[in-house]
């Protein structure tokens, strides 16, 4: 296990009617930007909830509505203009995944003299920003708990992560009540997109970081129990809470630091979004199982039999037997119990023309993975996707 540093310094209320602890925002400020995607917090109650506690509590509220599912620059700089126009002194996300990372750089780039683009290419360049606050509707990406963010340039086509610890929220509202209304498409690639996180940390060839991988080994079952209960029983108040508060643990360094390898599963989806536009979550669970059969080897075999015994409940002698067969238990659960595709055709992915240059793209964030991969390697995985 190497040396780390552990910091989340994000407050976290959880459970329902949390959202009242809005009214704490009044000690950063009067004035707040309320971020925001496409309506349906206004539709299940939530914003006006929202409105009546910050109102209440003295702060006046500028809105950035329509964040995309895959949060675009375009957006990010004007909310980053807002912040500037209307003497903003926070920024509160109500929404998923894309609408927090997209507060997060706004709230980093009100702070910062240049185009907001310049600290999703190179997060070290945030040196700080707004304070940041969430209220999550979306069991997933962990952004509610974490330095990361995502933000996509689709005239380049270009999607990249970044982060820096001034990105990490102070508070967030976790309500698993709040995801009751999500969809069966969002939960389902939601428990993808949490499964990914853990898996990869989890697959690391530190094997001085015994903690880290039970850890990630009780996250990745809970994960697995639950997300089916959550498709078959929307309202299941113990089956959201449950895969809300894995989503937050699997991204916010309990399972990486230490331990982790540079991440290569998500810089080959963020090419897949980045040219598509494809929902993150299934492209993920598309490549994840293509990904473990291309990595399988003498090597790996013995990681992947743990995950099988450890995760599934497998059993036997021969490692490499039992690592493909968790391998063929995690794409069964993707597709089988949680109706996630299967392959990229699926998703509208039906050539080749732009794997060349996504693979070299994605090379490039793979470097220092669990497995090395080259250009060609990633190809190889795209085309054993499609």
């Amino acid at each position: 296990m190497y040396d780390f540093m552990f910091h989340v310094p994000t407050k976290i209320y959880f459970g329902r009617g949390q959202i009242s602890h809005l009214a704490e925002l009044s000690d950063f400020g009067q004035k707040a930007l309320l971020v925001y995607g496409g309506g349906s917090i206004k539709r299940n109650g939530i914003y006006d909830e929202a409105i009546r506690i910050l109102t209440h509590a003295g702060i006046e509220v500028v809105e950035l509505s329509g964040v995309e599912p895959n949060p675009r620059i375009e957006t990010v700089r004007r909310g980053v203009g807002l912040c500037a126009r209307e003497g903003v002194d926070m920024v509160l996300a109500i929404g998923g995944g894309s609408t927090i990372d997209c507060a997060k750089v706004v709230a980093a780039g009100a702070r910062y003299d240049g185009d907001p683009w310049d600290l999703v290419l190179d997060g070290s360049k945030a040196a700080s920003a707004l304070p940041i606050f969430s209220v999550l509707t979306l069991s997933a990406t962990g952004s509610e708990m974490d330095a990361f963010a995502v933000i996509s340039d689709m005239s380049k086509n270009e999607k990249w992560g970044t982060g820096a610890e001034c990105m990490k929220p102070t508070m967030s509202v976790l309500d698993p009540s709040y995801t009751f209304s999500v969809s069966p498409k969002q939960t389902a690639a939601g428990t993808a997109d949490m499964m990914s996180h853990t898996f990869e940390s989890y697959f690391s060839m530190d094997e001085g970081a015994y903690v880290q991988k039970r850890l990630a080994e009780g996250l990745l079952g809970t994960m697995i129990h639950f997300g089916p209960i959550a498709l078959a029983h929307p309202d299941d108040y113990d089956a959201r809470a449950n895969l809300m508060w894995a989503a937050s643990h699997a991204i916010n360094g309990l399972v990486s630091d230490g331990c982790s390898p540079a991440w290569c599963v998500h810089p080959m989806e963020h090419e897949l979004s980045a040219f598509y536009d494809i929902t993150h979550g299934e492209g993920l669970a598309i490549l994840t199982p293509a990904w473990m059969e291309h990595v399988l080897d003498a090597q790996t075999a013995p990681l992947f039999a743990a995950y099988g015994c450890n995760v599934w409940g497998l059993s036997g002698v021969d490692d490499m037997k039992v690592a493909r067969e968790a391998i063929s238990r995690t794409r069964a659960f993707f597709v089988e119990a949680m109706h996630l595709p299967a392959t990229l055709r699926e998703v509208g992915i039906t050539d080749e023309k732009n794997f060349e240059v996504m693979a070299r793209k994605a090379a490039d964030g793979c470097k220092g993975s669990f497995v090395a991969l080259s250009q060609d390697d990633i190809v190889e995985i795209y085309r054993a996707a499609l």
